[in-house]
């Protein structure tokens, strides 16, 4: 493994960015990693001379670009990119207001957007690297009392689609981990959020459907993040890197359960969907 390489890694501060940080210094590789506060990464890595740790704010991309820049400065060059910052956002799409529904937009999507616009000037320059995006499986298969968050997931999938064609030719890959459900804190408060804004009483059922699945999950998930962090660091040692990562049984079950739904739909509607052309 070329452990000499440069790793920056958002949202380090708790979960599998913190798991993931832990295992490559452990492992050798240089590690900038970001959090909204650099004393939250500090306390929780500790002191090591292959760590920068950086306070950034996803939403100011001037921010964002003073970090990549920190990175470079510090390590001189720029390999692994991931962007794994974010939260879910949960409720039946009707009860969630435009201002939730926007801030989930602007730290999952719009933040990894920044990231990743401010990291190719120095991709491109080497002809290289590496960005690994995190959706999730919920951005393949929309689960209910997900729309918001799988909508953010799905902008993050269908651009890390595109991006990786723009940036082929210079030898840089992309993929979007589409992880199930892992022992994190991803289920608790601090990264999941709940609109109670305008509770609808049709949805009331779904809702508690929902809070009810959430407590028994939490802190009970099939997957091991160790497991899945050692994953992402093998396959940044691909020469040929998946586009699409799906992590997890649950997550495999979800995509085939999905793949299947549209084959028959396109076979159920192909005769009628394939007539639209001019005689």
């Amino acid at each position: 493994m070329s452990t000499n390489k440069v790793w920056f890694v958002t949202g380090a501060s708790k979960g599998m960015g913190l798991t993931l940080v832990k295992m490559l210094l452990a492992r050798g590789y240089q590690v900038a990693a970001t959090s909204r506060t650099a004393r939250d990464l500090q306390q929780a890595v500790g002191e090591h001379e292959h760590f920068l740790p950086l306070q950034m704010n996803l939403s100011d991309e001037n921010d964002v670009q003073r970090a990549l820049s920190a990175t470079v400065e510090r390590f001189g060059r720029l390999d692994v990119v991931v962007n794994n910052a974010g939260y879910g956002q949960t409720g039946p799409f009707e009860e969630i207001p435009d201002a939730a529904a926007r801030e989930n937009f602007e730290v999952n999507v719009f933040g990894t957007f920044n990231v990743v616009r401010q990291a190719l000037p120095q991709l491109r320059k080497q002809r290289s690297g590496h960005i690994i995006n995190f959706s999730s499986i919920a951005g393949f298969y929309g689960f209910g009392g997900s729309a918001i968050y799988a909508a953010t997931k799905f902008a993050v999938d269908g651009m890390s689609e595109s991006l990786a064609e723009d940036v082929r030719p210079f030898g840089i890959h992309v993929t979007a981990v589409k992880p199930g459900y892992f022992r994190t804190q991803f289920l608790s408060s601090g990264s999941l959020k709940t609109s109670t804004a305008q509770l609808i009483d049709d949805y009331a059922s779904l809702r508690e459907a929902q809070e009810s699945g959430i407590k028994q999950a939490d802190q009970k998930q099939p997957g091991d993040p160790e497991k899945a962090t050692d994953i992402l660091i093998r396959i940044a040692e691909s020469d040929n890197p998946p586009l699409h990562l799906f992590l997890g049984k649950d997550a495999y079950e979800a995509a085939r359960n999905k793949i299947e739904s549209v084959e028959r739909d396109l076979a159920a509607w192909e005769a009628l969907g394939t007539s639209t052309d001019f005689e």
